[in-house]
């Protein structure tokens, strides 16, 4: 009796040890897998990011600080009534050297994802971009971390210490500027039509070191269009609204007066027909 009771214990604990051995070996084969995760450190790098590409250079010419006669003579030929004459004292600034290039915008308008302009079949590059409103150089501009220039900037800049229709003097040639030499200054000699626009830099500059000041292509200005006072004026800004933007010096099909340095023009903001971009520099 004793014994079948010793056997029936040591059985009974060997069938214990069995069974329990069995239900790890189960839960090894049959538990599921529960993933873990590594949780990223406070202090580990995150994930880089695709750099952006820096914006375009720009080459800039100094203008100095100085006073001078906007506008034109009343003797000036092919003058216009708006162009009354006025001195005006500006502070230095700097303004690019070249008219702003179709490689230049491009850039931003991949970086922003707008619509490139039309080239007109003529070409990109070096190019100065062209169909652009004053809305879209305005937002070029800003994105340059630049400006649009006054207009008294402008003639300021394109005259360069000159009193002369042009700063290349009494006339302008088609070896000097890109415009309608079919329709020369004053009688002058008739030159090229070259019916599309150069590479900025095609010329020699002006004697400030500024590129395409006479012809190429308009460029816009920051102003409103209004009236010209009469009176000296500081660092004048234009208008305070309007309905027009200013643009200045000129295009490719422009006749030789319309390229003079006291020419200027103006449009709707959403005009852009053949105009294009000169910058200031903010700094």
């Amino acid at each position: 009796m004793i014994k079948s009771v010793f056997f029936l214990n040591i059985n009974l604990l060997v069938g214990i040890v069995l069974i329990q051995t069995g239900c790890k070996e189960n839960d090894k084969s049959t538990s599921p897998k529960v993933p873990t995760y590594n949780m990223p450190q406070s202090n580990e790098p995150t994930k880089p990011t695709k750099p952006k590409k820096p914006r375009p250079s720009v080459e800039w010419s100094y203008i100095p600080s100085g006073s001078f006669i906007m506008g034109s003579s009343i003797y000036e030929a092919n003058r216009l009534p708006d162009e009354n004459q006025h001195q005006v004292i500006l502070s230095a600034f700097k303004m690019s050297k070249n008219e702003v290039t179709f490689e230049q915008y491009d850039a931003f308008c991949e970086a922003t994802r707008r619509e490139k302009p039309s080239d007109e079949g003529w070409g990109r590059g070096r190019l100065p971009v062209i169909n652009v409103s004053w809305n879209d150089a305005r937002a070029f501009a800003s994105w340059m971390g630049c400006r649009l220039p006054t207009q008294a900037e402008w003639e300021y800049a394109c005259r360069a210490g000159t009193t002369t229709p042009f700063y290349t003097g009494y006339n302008i040639t088609t070896s000097q500027a890109n415009f309608n030499g079919k329709q020369p200054y004053m009688g002058n000699a008739s030159g090229i039509f070259r019916k599309k626009t150069t590479e900025v830099g095609s010329f020699a500059p002006n004697p400030w070191g500024l590129y395409d000041m006479h012809g190429n292509v308009w460029e816009w200005c920051s102003d409103w269009y209004g009236e010209l006072p009469t009176e000296t004026q500081t660092n004048p800004k234009g208008p305070l609204n309007g309905i027009y933007r200013v643009y200045c010096g000129g295009g490719w099909r422009s006749d030789a007066d319309r390229c003079r340095s006291a020419i200027r023009d103006s449009n709707g903001p959403e005009y852009l027909y053949y105009i294009g971009i000169r910058l200031v520099s903010l700094n």
